[in-house]
C-alpha cells in the first residue's frame, strides 16, 4: 500500500473529513476523469473497477496535489503526516502534506494509525522548523499536544493547494471523496493528483 493511500486513509478515518467519515457510504477512489459535465463525472478507477458516475455538489471542493520540498515547509502551516518511531526516539516521517488553509483543523491530532504496524498519524500546525544533520525536524501542536517529527531528505512532501474547478478535464487522475447513498455516488471533494 502506497503511503499517500494510507495518509489519506488515515484522515478519514480520524475526523479529517467528518461528513465523509461517518456511516459507511464513504467514498474515497482514485481513478481517471472519463467523462465530465457541470453536475456529473464518470471516474475510471485505478483498481480495475467499472467507470462510476459521480454527482458534483455545488460547492465541491477542487484541489491539486504538488510536489514540495523540505524548504516549503514553514511555521503555521497546517500538515498531515503518517510517522513511524525511529531508533532515535522520534517521530520520522515516511509523507508529509501541506494543506491549504481550507482544511486547516480537519483530522487535528496525533494518533496510531489503525492497521498500518507502528505508523501514527499527525494533523498539526507547524510551531518550527530546524535543519539538523539534513533533516527538518519540525515542531508542531495540535489540540491537546505538542510534538516532533524528523522528515528526512527523501521524504515525499506534498503541497495540496485550492483549484479552480476548470482545471478538472477528462483524462486527469483524481482522487474522489464523498458518499454514496440510495441515489448513488455524490463528490464533494476532488483532489487533482
Amino acid at each position: 500500500m502506497k503511503f499517500g493511500t494510507i495518509l489519506l486513509a488515515g484522515m478519514i478515518a480520524f475526523g479529517g473529513l467528518p461528513a465523509l467519515a461517518q456511516g459507511t457510504g464513504a467514498i474515497n477512489v482514485l481513478g481517471t476523469v472519463d467523462k465530465l459535465d457541470g453536475t456529473t463525472m464518470v471516474l475510471r478507477s485505478d483498481d480495475g473497477g467499472a467507470a462510476e458516475s459521480f454527482r458534483l455538489a455545488a460547492d465541491v471542493l477542487v484541489l491539486q496535489s504538488r510536489p514540495a520540498t523540505l524548504a516549503d515547509i514553514r511555521p503555521n502551516d497546517f500538515v498531515a503526516s503518517a510517522a513511524r518511531p525511529g531508533a532515535d526516539g522520534k517521530l520520522h516521517s515516511v509523507e508529509l502534506r501541506i494543506f491549504p488553509e481550507a482544511l486547516r483543523g480537519a483530522g487535528e491530532g496525533q494518533r496510531p494509525m489503525a492497521g498500518t504496524g507502528n505508523l501514527t498519524m499527525t494533523n498539526a500546525t507547524v510551531t518550527g522548523a530546524a535543519v539538523a544533520d539534513g533533516s527538518n525536524d519540525i515542531k508542531v501542536s495540535f489540540k491537546g499536544g505538542v510534538s516532533e517529527m524528523v522528515v528526512d531528505p527523501g521524504v515525499p512532501v506534498t503541497r495540496i493547494d485550492v483549484a479552480d474547478r476548470s482545471l478538472l478535464k477528462v483524462g486527469a487522475k483524481v482522487r474522489v471523496q464523498g458518499a454514496r447513498d440510495a441515489g448513488g455516488a455524490s463528490a464533494s471533494r476532488i483532489t487533482i493528483q
